[in-house]
């Protein structure tokens, strides 16, 4: 094994494999790795031109974990088949993770990176004041009923939300009941019975005033610093930003795992998380395999990138390290990580098909019209079930 091996990655992906590379290859004296922060922003066109001609790309592609099905289902020849090499690891690897890499044949494109547990994030002094037990806090009813006390007590919100612009949180209630966008045979599922619990969840607490609407990123960040909400359903990396932006907040947080639909649905969803691909025009292709397994399923590289980089391992193995059960001074001395290192296997798997995108952005304008304009659920979700099927030529599932 011998020759280059080019990465193309950003951010704290990019640094992590820049920072573990010179391991990689005093394991394989002849390869040389060469890592290319090529930016988030500019990060998906580069790699669709180049699958479209099926030039230009490197040896080993990052690529998010609900972008891989669109690939793979528009580019079904773009990637190298990971799965006869990596098969014998598919038990080692989050379930929901491994699901988004492969399509309904078996095939693997990518294999996963870092995976986005979603728990709960509260402000244990806001809950106090105003006589909240967290520990009650078991289903959606009951977290409807612990904000209306926070409301009347504290004048806070029980989550921060842009519903103006689309927001993560329908298809993360989505997911916990076992659902995306798309039913596992791939039909229309957005006016089914779980769609219609998450979108009337989310209506009642919008009209109760437990939803602190705030544009983007941005405004989630000042919002949380300014302590308008006194809870936030998130992914585990919100601890990174907690603990980076918002030092002044410490030993006020807690983490649990999320309140379920009167006992339906996981405790948990996913909101994030990446996979390496490697693409078929690679020239490299043995030496690029060798790459990934050795970043990805490998314990003590897993381990490292989430102490380094704050990357939540999708290799199951790396959760067993001391480190995931260690408490953690930011909250309180509670071992926030162990939270969510349970919750990683009980994700469900969901189908985002190649068409995702373009629900997505029907299923943003409805629920921005739900809440912000008082439409009907019944009558929104069947409208966008209707204009997605029409969209992409899909069947509606009830």
């Amino acid at each position: 094994m011998s020759g280059t091996v080019t990465v193309w990655s950003w951010d704290v992906a990019a640094q992590a494999l820049k920072r573990l590379a010179p391991a990689f290859e005093n394991q394989h004296p002849g390869v040389h790795v060469k890592v290319v922060d090529i930016g988030y922003d500019n990060a998906y066109d580069k790699i669709s031109v180049g699958l479209q001609s099926g030039s230009g790309l490197p040896d080993v592609l990052t690529v998010e974990s609900d972008h891989m099905a669109t690939y793979f289902s528009r580019f079904p020849k773009g990637f190298v088949d990971l799965a006869p090499a990596a098969q014998k690891y598919k038990n080692d690897f989050d379930p929901a993770k491994w699901a988004a890499s492969s399509d309904q044949q078996g095939h693997l494109f990518s294999l996963p990176w870092d995976s986005g547990p979603v728990g709960l994030f509260y402000r244990k002094d806001v809950l106090k004041k105003a006589g909240v037990n967290p520990a009650s806090i078991k289903t959606w009813d009951d977290y409807v009923r612990a904000g209306e006390r926070v409301k009347a007590k504290t004048g806070k919100a029980m989550l921060i939300a842009d519903v103006t612009n689309g927001d993560a949180l329908f298809p993360m209630l989505l997911q916990q009941l076992g659902q995306s966008y798309f039913s596992a045979d791939g039909k229309v599922a957005v006016d089914t019975p779980a769609a219609h619990k998450a979108l009337g969840l989310m209506q009642a607490m919008q009209r109760k005033g437990l939803i602190d609407n705030e544009k983007g990123w941005d405004g989630l960040v000042t919002a949380t610093k300014a302590g308008k909400a006194a809870a936030q359903p998130i992914a585990v990396w919100w601890s990174g930003t907690l603990t980076s932006e918002m030092p002044e907040l410490k030993g006020k947080y807690g983490v649990m795992p999320l309140p379920t639909f009167g006992g339906q649905g996981a405790p948990t969803t996913n909101n994030g998380g990446s996979t390496l691909a490697i693409p078929s025009q690679s020239k490299n292709q043995q030496a690029a395999w060798a790459f990934a397994k050795f970043m990805l399923a490998n314990k003590a590289n897993q381990v490292s990138m989430m102490k380094k980089e704050g990357l939540f391992p999708s290799y199951l193995p790396a959760l067993d390290d001391p480190f995931f059960h260690q408490p953690q001074p930011y909250f309180g001395g509670q071992p926030a990580y162990e939270v969510f290192a349970s919750l990683v296997k009980k994700i469900p798997p969901i189908n985002y098909t190649d068409d995702y995108s373009k629900a997505s952005d029907v299923v943003n304008n409805t629920v921005a019209s739900v809440l912000l304009n008082g439409k009907s659920v019944n009558g929104s979700l069947a409208s966008a079930s209707q204009q997605i099927a029409s969209a992409t030529g899909r069947q509606s599932a009830k």
